[in-house]
């Protein structure tokens, strides 16, 4: 038997079983993983972050601003930006504690560039949606959230996720996603383990990552 032939006669057996013909749709797989209840999806995505070595507190929202300038100060911030959509209260503490908090836009109102924001030194946002079994927060680039730039150049995130905007798992987040607008999901700080398998942080985004659980 040429190898040709082995190879085709293994082809045969390993689809003996497929009973759909070229062109055919055959079932479609159904992802039925569920959830107890919203609480436990909550908390099913905090440890899920957790696990990326990610920060991550729960509060309540009149404690938003707290926790925020919280970890700001944890991350040694000096300069923080912040979107146009942001809610102001957010940051008012961060203002507070001294630090800098200014918008995405030169003294002209032009977007910052890419140089200007690697002097910024954390970004505080929203997010459109949460994986619970990811641990994966994903951005629709909302006024709220700002353009992709502001959460890949800055060495520290604070992302902001209300309880209503996790689900459990990503079959459920990309129902609520409108595919036509610009999507970033995140799963803790960046990180890669290219490089001789070492973990590096920061090679591609923010080395730190803290998340604000409002709930």
């Amino acid at each position: 038997m040429s190898s040709r032939d082995e190879i085709l006669a293994r082809l045969r057996a390993a689809t003996a079983d497929v009973t759909t013909r070229p062109g055919e749709r055959g079932p479609v797989p159904i992802i039925a993983a569920t959830s107890e209840s919203a609480q436990a999806t909550l908390t099913l995505f905090v440890e899920t972050v957790t696990d990326y070595r990610a920060s991550v507190v729960r509060c309540r929202p009149e404690q938003v601003g707290a926790e925020v300038a919280a970890a700001l100060v944890r991350g040694r911030a000096h300069t923080v930006l912040v979107p146009s959509g942001l809610d102001p209260a957010w940051v008012e503490r961060a203002r507070d504690a001294g630090l800098r908090v200014r918008p995405d836009e030169d003294d002209e109102g032009r977007p910052l560039s890419a140089d200007q924001l690697d002097g910024i030194d954390a970004v505080v946002t929203a997010a459109r949606v949460a994986v619970a079994t990811t641990g994966t927060i994903v951005l629709d680039h909302a006024p709220d959230q700002g353009r992709r730039a502001l959460t890949l150049v800055p060495d520290h995130h604070v992302c902001v996720v209300r309880a209503e905007q996790v689900v459990h798992d990503v079959p459920d987040a990309v129902a609520l996603l409108d595919p036509a607008r610009p999507l970033t999901w995140i799963s803790g700080p960046s990180a890669t383990s290219d490089i001789e398998l070492n973990r590096v942080e920061g090679v591609h985004g923010p080395r730190t990552l803290d998340v604000v659980v409002v709930d």
